[in-house]
């Protein structure tokens, strides 16, 4: 008898075994050889039987659509738009799915969003077959353009967003890619192109630098931290701040410079309005060594340390915690050193959150979804993500960012007839490479209908000589100059 209960726990136990090869097999060496088997694609042929929607610029520009083929997938999805919206749109493949606004609103694209409106029961009254729905973008086909021919073969991005709707009016990154390969229906194709992008680094053009990565944003930063002394009630435009050659950081031996490597008057003291207009690190430095709770609470009020809600997905842009016995990193966190690390999309939402008065604004890459027949079937209409600071604080980094285009390091962003705010940005990287160069602002002053962030990584053609206001601020303001004459305000 308990030889008989031997034999069958044996058998048990191979079974199991057997069972354990099979399930290994099936999940790690044959799964690619079942993916592409005809009897398990029924759901793939499915969707690729339905006429994916259009998505359109906000001036009706088609930069995706699907067309007929003769193969078993009946819609081939193709890219109009190219390399100009390749991190806007994202890419709808065989082999990798989508990514970007193809997965955020693949749904809706499929008319699979649950909304029935009157195309789909004419559909399905008059068998005129599945059509998905249409989004249309907040990006304008113009300032698109723009953003892209004033950056150049510069690697880098610019953002530009309406800061009262926080609709994103341009968004452009180089390098860039074409979704186009990624979409044909021949794997081989779709592999040897997704290849050539090196998708496993860092600097794959598949990733987006305005959303993608972030990085250090240097004197730009310097905005935030004039916002947290405002709004502390300790500080005034006019409280004055010791002006040294250089800053002796606690804890250390070490000092602070100025990007000058001099004093920023030259009179022994300088005062907070000042300071910005001229961009002096080391009062910067000052704020950042005595409000470090302040300083972290106002960067996280505008978005940093969680990725910002938006319709594609984004990097964490970072504020460190800086604890007492690393009290100099505190000094370099005031300026947008350190371990400040931000994505030209949040340093868009910063300006844009003085253009408005101290509400942050949800930036927002989708206007609507309309069905086959034009309807308007979903709006998007977001809310601000909350108040950093006061719109009395907003006023005077207002005037602050006003001087610095109008008498300060960004006067290459002035515009006949429009009065431009700003600030610029040289960001130290690692050692050996060239900074880069950031420049941040909005338009009018006293009437805000465009804010822009603009990041050139390395100094872009200036290399080590760049500064934000010679590389950046340029772009910016041919960015704004369309804007104004597109939208003719």
């Amino acid at each position: 008898m308990q030889a008989q209960i031997r034999r069958v726990a044996w058998g048990l136990v191979a079974a199991f075994l057997l069972v354990f090869a099979q399930l290994n097999y099936v999940q790690i060496f044959a799964a690619e050889d079942i993916a592409s088997n005809d009897s398990n694609i029924r759901s793939l042929l499915a969707e690729y039987a339905i006429k994916r929607g259009d998505i359109e610029t906000l001036d009706f520009e088609t930069v995706a659509r699907s067309r007929r083929t003769q193969d078993r997938f009946q819609y081939l999805r193709t890219y109009p738009g190219g390399e100009l919206y390749g991190h806007i749109t994202g890419y709808y493949s065989l082999i990798y799915g989508s990514d970007r606004i193809e997965a955020t609103y693949s749904e809706q694209l499929l008319g699979e969003s649950g909304v029935i409106s009157m195309q789909d029961i004419q559909d399905s009254f008059l068998s005129s077959g599945e059509r998905g729905d249409d989004v249309r973008l907040t990006v304008h086909s113009q300032l698109q353009q723009v953003a892209a021919e004033a950056l150049g073969g510069q690697e880098g991005s610019v953002v530009a967003l309406d800061p009262s709707s926080g609709e994103v009016r341009a968004m452009y990154s180089n390098p860039t890619y074409d979704p186009g390969p990624l979409a044909t229906h021949d794997t081989d194709e779709i592999r040897s192109y997704r290849r050539s992008l090196q998708p496993n680094s860092p600097d794959s053009p598949l990733l987006s630098k305005a959303t993608s990565r972030s990085f250090p944003p240097g004197s730009t930063f310097k905005v935030v931290t004039a916002a947290a002394a405002l709004e502390s009630g300790r500080f005034s435009p006019t409280s004055t701040f010791p002006d040294p050659e250089a800053l002796d950081l606690p804890l250390t031996d070490n000092t602070l410079n100025n990007f000058t490597n001099t004093s920023c008057t030259g009179t022994g003291s300088i005062d907070l309005f000042t300071a910005l207009v001229q961009s002096c690190d080391t009062t910067f430095a000052i704020l950042g060594l005595r409000l470090p709770e302040e300083l972290r609470r106002t960067a996280g009020a505008l978005g940093f340390n969680e990725p910002l809600p938006f319709d594609v997905g984004t990097a964490a842009s970072t504020f460190p915690d800086v604890p007492d016995d690393q009290e100099p990193l505190r000094a370099f966190a005031g300026i947008g050193q350190g371990d400040v690390a931000a994505t030209p999309l949040q340093m868009a939402v910063v300006a844009a959150t003085v253009a408005n008065g101290g509400q942050v604004p949800r930036p927002q890459l989708v206007r609507e979804v309309r069905d086959p027949s034009g309807s308007v079937i979903e709006q998007q209409r977001s809310a601000p993500l909350g108040r950093a600071f006061s719109a009395a604080t907003a006023q005077v980094l207002t005037r602050m960012m006003t001087s610095v285009v109008t008498e300060g390091t960004g006067t290459a962003a002035q515009i006949d007839g429009v009065e431009v705010a700003g600030k610029t940005g040289t960001a130290q990287t690692v050692e050996g490479a060239a900074p880069h160069a950031w420049f941040i602002c909005f338009a009018p002053a006293s009437n805000p209908r465009i804010a822009v962030a603009v990041l050139v990584e390395n100094g872009g053609e200036l290399g080590s000589e760049a500064t934000g206001g010679a590389v950046a601020a340029p772009i910016a303001k041919a960015v704004i100059e369309a804007d104004r004459r597109i939208r003719q305000w």
